[in-house]
């Protein structure tokens, strides 16, 4: 079964220079569960989205693969 690719969290991550345990500290989040979300293992909720978008300064449409 291919695994999608619905969110682009890591790409924003890596141009914002930001780390993985950085995003976990700003949401207050357990780093594993930033881990599974930027590999896309799992998705955050649409709330979490737009905590994360805000976070990184970004819109939501930023985050999410259209293609």
């Amino acid at each position: 079964m291919e695994r999608k690719l619905l969110n682009r969290i890591k790409v924003v991550l890596a141009e914002k220079n930001k780390s993985n345990k950085w995003l976990s500290e700003q949401l207050d989040k357990d780093p594993a569960i930033i881990s599974k979300w930027v590999t896309n293992t799992t998705q955050p909720n649409v709330e979490m989205l737009i905590q994360i978008a805000k976070v990184l300064n970004v819109s939501v449409d930023d985050l999410l693969r259209t293609e």
